[in-house]
């Protein structure tokens, strides 16, 4: 994890420095796990740009693109300045909530909590999303703790600039130039054409965005895919607060279906209420969990209450890790960047 304010090339090329030039290259099988798990290695929690091609590509930088070129594996870390990727245990309270819980019920239980408290917009494609969201984090050395406000303003329809904050930074993020795509997507229409049926949300994802081709079954899925499958679903939950209708409480559905996501009693929220969270076995990288750590959600009702997840920061002896929890606190449709409800 490089820190928030290092710049990217000098990031790269601190993490190729301890690999063998002369190493042999990847086989197929390999280098394919290697694309795929590259979209977890992003540094920021900005959507993945492609090309709108039937074949995923993905444009990467500097020294990491060459890597990818030669065919060595490039062991970045799993975290960024969002928490992606690996996370920690969080303690248990001293009551317990539920136990024996599974994450489909939980799951389901959210989705079907969705459908009935759902709020529904239509908003016009030069309108922006305003989204506010709280992060609380704790340096798990110190145990010192910071509070940040999170502010969002993304285009409805893509075709202005967003301004998106991150732990307090904050830049404009540019259109998508006309032959790109993103995943997640963040314009309302693309979002919009997703299926809000839960299997048929997977498998789109799985021709669309996945490694494991066209299948018209989940039986037919592999490990790998369901990998990035996870990817995709826990990205859309986390990255797309606000989604038109029924998308969401299909994508909760969806992630129950995943092999490996499993429920863990216990687990505070940001504002110390206990729950029940979902996290991931990631069958692919066994012990390092999947993107999004923990999804807390209500033990009785199953409202979802926020995220619970772990962030880096610095290198070596410098290196701070943090635990980091994080709500949406308001939402609401605007006609401009920067305008607040």
């Amino acid at each position: 994890m490089r820190d928030i304010d290092e710049p990217q090339e000098l990031y790269e090329l601190r993490e190729l420095r301890d690999f063998d030039p002369g190493a042999p290259p990847l086989d197929a099988a390999t280098r394919q796990r290697v694309r795929s798990r590259l979209l977890a290695a992003m540094d920021r929690p900005a959507p993945v740009v492609r090309p709108r091609r039937p074949v995923l590509r993905i444009a990467l930088t500097g020294a990491l693109a060459a890597a990818v070129a030669a065919g060595v594996l490039v062991a970045v870390r799993d975290d960024d300045g969002a928490g992606r990727g690996r996370t920690a245990n969080p303690p248990a309270t001293s009551a317990p909530v539920m136990q024996n819980v599974s994450a489909q019920t939980v799951l389901n239980g959210a989705a079907a909590y969705e459908r009935r408290h759902e709020r529904t917009v239509t908003p016009r494609d030069d309108q922006f999303i305003y989204t506010k969201e709280i992060i609380k984090e704790t340096d798990q050395k110190t145990g010192g703790t910071k509070s940040y406000v999170d502010e969002n303003w993304r285009s409805v329809d893509g075709s202005k600039s967003s301004w998106i904050m991150e732990i307090g930074h904050g830049w404009w993020s540019p259109p998508l130039e006309e032959n790109q795509s993103s995943w997640p997507p963040q314009d309302w229409g693309t979002l919009r054409k997703l299926p809000t049926d839960p299997k048929k949300l997977i498998l789109e994802i799985n021709r669309d965005w996945g490694m494991g081709g066209k299948t018209d079954s989940l039986d037919d899925i592999d490990d790998e895919s369901w990998s990035h499958i996870h990817f995709s679903l826990a990205g859309l939950l986390k990255l797309v607060p606000v989604m038109p209708e029924g998308l969401r409480p299909a994508a909760y559905e969806a992630l129950g279906m995943v092999p490996g996501v499993k429920a863990v009693p216990n687990q505070q929220d940001a504002k110390g209420r206990v729950g029940v969270a979902i996290t991931y076995d990631d069958p692919t990288q066994p012990g390092t969990g999947g993107f999004g750590g923990y999804f807390v959600f209500d033990p009785r009702t199953y409202q979802f209450l926020g995220f619970r997840d772990e962030r880096t920061s610095g290198d070596g002896a410098s290196m701070k890790t943090y635990t980091q929890l994080s709500y949406l606190d308001s939402w609401a449709v605007v006609d401009k960047a920067k305008q607040r409800p």
